[in-house]
């Protein structure tokens, strides 16, 4: 069984997306801020619309709906276990082979803060939902859960980092406790779990530039 530890109640969030994928936040305080994917995935808005444009608008639709639904599922999964809670049998075969994959990885997390919850920061001007902050290995960190087709390396992705380091500084400033670990953890198709664990201070310039860069471009 895994143990809850909630430090606080933070209030969800509205949020409404646009018809060009962008999508905003209403903060308690009444501002209107970009998530954080909307922000990291900026930098990114380019090579997207190239790769469409090169496989073509109808199998880009294809692949990117098939990713979708395949992450959706094993982050649902991932979640209903790490709530203690029966994990279905009808799930999808693809997810349910890849959560079972990833449970040594999710039986190491235990002292669970949150899960799917809204983080926000005043002073970044960002909000979105952080797939769990937990003790990892005992270490209070933030869990990111992603699925991929092929092995990625820790230089492929940088913006999975960044993403996690915007959720660590935002528990900080609602919650007060710093957390200085990230840990990705990463199911791929027709191959063994991937595990990454960084600090959240090594990667904290790497959110400034795309912070910056979507504040200048925007």
């Amino acid at each position: 069984m895994f143990r809850y530890v909630t430090p606080k109640e933070i209030p969800n969030l509205q949020s409404v997306t646009q018809p060009d994928g962008k999508r905003f936040y209403t903060l308690p305080s009444g501002k209107v801020v970009p998530s954080v994917t909307t922000v990291i995935g900026a930098m990114k808005k380019k090579s997207i619309m190239a790769w469409r444009k090169r496989v073509g608008e109808e199998e880009a639709n294809r692949i990117s709906s098939q990713a979708a639904s395949r992450g959706t599922n094993v982050h649902t999964l991932c979640e209903k276990y790490l709530n203690n809670e029966p994990i279905p049998k009808d799930a999808m075969p693809d997810a349910a082979v890849m959560f079972r994959d990833l449970k040594p990885f999710l039986n190491r997390i235990n002292n669970i803060h949150y899960q799917e919850q809204a983080l926000w920061s005043e002073r970044l001007e960002m909000a979105g939902r952080v797939d769990c902050i937990a003790e990892f290995d005992g270490v209070l960190s933030v869990i990111d859960f992603k699925t991929s087709k092929k092995i990625k390396t820790k230089e492929d992705i940088p913006d999975y980092f960044a993403q996690c380091t915007s959720y660590s500084l935002m528990y900080e400033e609602l919650v007060g406790t710093p957390i200085d670990q990230l840990v990705v953890i990463m199911a791929v198709s027709d191959c063994p779990p991937l595990l990454f664990i960084e600090k959240t201070e090594d990667h904290i310039n790497n959110l400034v530039e795309h912070i910056n860069f979507f504040n200048f471009y925007q």
